[in-house]
């Protein structure tokens, strides 16, 4: 079976343990897939710049970046330069022969671009241009597999390959987390998604609360009411995974020992394909 994790990119996220565990996974023989994050070290870059970051709000008030030319450019100097480079660089001292991809490459993940975008700002609903972002239509997975079973271990970061509408590809920005989401399910792989916290809570404040499985609709529909803010992007990532073919998902804190190992053994919040409706249809 292989695993996709996908490391979280806030500032709060140490990736040291789970980069020990990918190693120690891979020496078992263990088939992984890393995918990371990076929008803190973004925001940080476009600042440095002497640009404030856009975050803007969906009518289904959802939380967002708006991605702007200037952006995307930051995107694809941080994402799958510095950031992927790093990672790569730390498996390797590991012993895991790393290969760094952004979904650019090979086609690996391939979509539309979205050029303008529903926002709400005081209470009106407007539309946004000028925006390079996009949702993930297919995977490579022949990619993928063909570097597993090679014996190289895939670090893999956004900008995907966006289709213009006139024409052509130009790259452009997609949540890491719906990345990894669609790899999992292209792989039908085991999907570990590591963040800060070490779950889904019932009560966003009080972890003791975490629900530890969702194995039917029911119970994701809890899971669905219980996530806010950052975890909300996760649970439809998850969602999009189970749908797509992935055989688990797993939300758990990195900032552990073997935190991969942890996850896969039933630590953090387990969402099972039972807890997901076939052909239920997911929202962008």
């Amino acid at each position: 079976m292989t695993v996709v994790v996908k490391v979280g990119g806030a500032r709060a996220v140490d990736p040291a343990g789970a980069l020990a565990d990918v190693a120690s996974l891979v020496g078992e023989g263990e088939d992984v897939v890393l995918t990371h994050g990076g929008s803190t070290a973004v925001d940080e870059t476009l600042e440095d710049l002497g640009t404030k970051p856009t975050y803007v709000e969906t009518p289904g008030g959802v939380v967002g970046r708006f991605t702007d030319a200037e952006t995307m450019d930051v995107f694809k100097m941080v994402m799958p330069g510095k950031l992927n480079t790093d990672l790569v660089e730390s498996l390797q001292n590991e012993g895991v022969n790393a290969v760094g991809l952004s979904g650019t490459d090979g086609k690996l993940l391939e979509g539309k671009r979205k050029s303008a975008v529903r926002v709400k700002e005081d209470g009106k609903k407007k539309i946004k241009r000028g925006d390079h972002s996009g949702t993930i239509d297919s995977v490579n997975a022949d990619l993928l597999e063909t570097l597993l079973s090679s014996g190289y271990t895939p670090v893999v970061s956004v900008p995907v390959l966006g289709a213009e509408k006139e024409g052509g590809y130009t790259a452009v920005n997609a949540d890491a987390d719906r990345a990894a989401a669609a790899i999992a399910g292209a792989l039908e792989a085991e999907l570990v998604v590591l963040t800060d916290v070490s779950g889904i809570y019932e009560d966003p404040a009080d972890e003791s609360t975490k629900i530890d499985v969702a194995a039917t609709p029911a119970a994701f529909e809890a899971v669905e009411s219980a996530a806010e803010g950052f975890m909300t992007k996760k649970v439809m990532a998850a969602e999009e995974a189970l749908q797509g073919g992935a055989s688990s998902v797993t939300v758990a804190t990195a900032n552990a020992d073997a935190p991969i190992s942890q996850a896969l053994a039933g630590e953090g919040t387990t969402l099972e394909p039972g807890a997901v409706a076939d052909g239920e249809e997911v929202g962008q």
